[in-house]
């Protein structure tokens, strides 16, 4: 495919989704929960599908379908395990919209910081976010790069597809805040799964004549991709390690996690997440297909990311497809991206500028907020431009990463003994353990950073907290109040 033609594409796909950013800035109020949060007035199927484009990255069709031409039918397991995570949204989810209706959090750090009342631990949970935040970031830009790169055959060079992806992320962001991320989030999200569905019947068709004919030829030629463990990428500790931090994603992560404060009720909240359910299972199934298709056309590619250019750049593959799915992909991929930068602009100035000086006005606050989001961008291109390992791995180590907040958002909810000081030392070694475990290449007992990032933040918090003395004043009426307005609207 020519340069020339994907250039045009992208271009056209950037203009049609600024010109839908705009249009949902028309509507937008004044104020850092407007710019952060829309207000909180988002409707379910918009936040349903906001939920599932920030969620689903270019980690699916490219990162997942490596995945499964790598370990096979592993990869499936490793993914639903986070779906089934989903069930933490269904208990927390209520939780996290009351309290943030309540108190006025635009955060889910914010939510930390004044439940353990501490202001640093609001500051380490925001500049921990941060800086476990920039890998996964930058593997949304590694995948677009990467994509444009295979499919031009070279002709794009892989840094010109990372500067569009970040030319994309910081404009869409900037431009209206969370309306604007909201619309343009729905808008990628109906073009992931309408592009991911109709590409892949159209290779398993054209290439094999049918799911039945690709299924038997799997079991014919690669009958360790159908089967557990699989064909040695994963084993029982890799798979765990792997899967643990997953589950936790839609806590540890806090543009998901802030996702939690936006829908108008707790109705529109049962709708995002059963929505979002349904989006997440069928393009999980596709993003598998995707990658077995690769395993069988393409049985020696030298890099498993590499699975989903190769298969666009097959000559029964239209070009129209081709694009179609180069579009679907960087919507994934955007989508994460300008939520992230958003949410993380957020914390910075809610969580760390406002903290150190509470005098500061919301316009300030709100100006702070805004001048992050072309600086994050810059930092996670630089990261991207480095093309560290595989995609899935390092969206894994971010995740083994923020795991570390989650002893500290699940005791503010349900331990009144917990305290600031246990938070802070959670966070901190477990984030420091994290960090050297999976970049220094270090597996205690063959186990992941996932799980000793986990284990480890857990027993500091509970220990540090029963040594230390909690906010009694304030958890009380914290969770009285959670408790209370749970029963009173039946949401438990």
């Amino acid at each position: 495919m020519s340069a020339i033609t994907v250039y045009a594409a992208i271009v056209l796909y950037f203009l049609f989704g600024t010109v839908v950013a705009v249009l949902a800035r028309r509507g937008m109020g004044e104020g850092i929960a407007e710019f952060f949060l829309a207000n909180r007035t988002v409707g379910g199927f918009v936040a349903a599908l906001t939920y599932s484009a920030t969620t689903y990255s270019a980690f699916m069709l490219v990162g997942l379908a490596g995945f499964t031409y790598l370990g096979g039918v592993g990869a499936l397991g490793f993914e639903l395990i986070y779906l089934s995570g989903l069930v933490l949204v269904a208990f927390f989810g209520p939780r996290f919209w009351l309290v943030g209706k309540k108190y006025n959090y635009i955060t889910p750090t914010e939510l930390l910081g004044d439940r353990y009342q501490s202001n640093f631990l609001g500051i380490i949970a925001a500049v921990a976010s941060v800086i476990f935040l920039i890998p996964y970031s930058s593997v949304q830009l590694i995948g677009i790069g990467a994509l444009l790169e295979g499919l031009s055959g070279g002709a794009i060079p892989f840094m010109a597809g990372v500067v569009v992806a970040a030319i994309f992320a910081v404009t869409w962001a900037w431009i209206g805040g969370m309306r604007s991320v909201a619309w343009t989030d729905s808008l990628q999200a109906l073009v992931m799964i309408i592009v991911a569905t109709g590409s892949v019947l159209f290779i398993v068709y054209r290439a094999f004549g049918g799911f039945g004919n690709m299924f038997a030829a799997l079991e014919t030629q690669y009958p360790a991709w159908l089967t557990v463990p699989g064909p040695g990428f994963f084993n029982a500790k890799s798979f765990v390690g792997l899967s643990v931090p997953w589950f936790f994603f839609c806590l540890s992560n806090p543009q998901v996690s802030q996702r939690l404060f936006i829908p108008k009720s707790l109705g529109d909240m049962r709708t995002m997440v059963i929505g979002f359910l349904v989006f997440g299972f069928i393009y999980t199934l596709i993003s598998i297909i995707w990658g077995f298709s690769a395993r069988l056309l393409f049985p020696d590619l030298a890099v498993a990311d590499d699975a989903t250019p190769a298969l666009l750049s097959l000559d029964i593959v239209p070009t129209a497809i081709a694009l179609f799915v180069l579009l679907g992909i960087t919507a994934a991929a955007i989508s994460t991206v300008n939520s992230i930068i958003l949410t993380l602009s957020s914390m910075v100035s809610r969580d760390v500028v406002k903290r150190i000086n509470p005098n500061i006005d919301e316009d300030f606050e709100l100006l702070v907020g805004k001048v992050f989001i072309p600086l994050f961008t810059i930092a996670i291109f630089f990261f991207a431009s480095l093309r560290l390992g595989l995609i899935a791995v390092l969206s894994v180590a971010s995740s083994a990463g923020l795991l570390v907040t989650v002893p500290s958002l699940i005791g503010a909810f349900f331990w009144k003994r917990g305290t600031a000081a246990g938070a802070i030392t959670s966070i901190i070694v477990g984030g420091i353990i994290a960090a050297y475990f999976q970049f220094g290449g270090v597996q205690p007992l063959g186990w992941g950073p996932g799980i000793w990032s986990g284990i480890v933040s857990l027993i500091l918090f509970i220990v540090v907290s029963l040594f230390t003395e909690p906010p009694r004043e304030k958890a009380e009426e914290f969770l009285a109040y959670v408790n209370g307005a749970l029963k009173e609207k039946n949401a438990i």
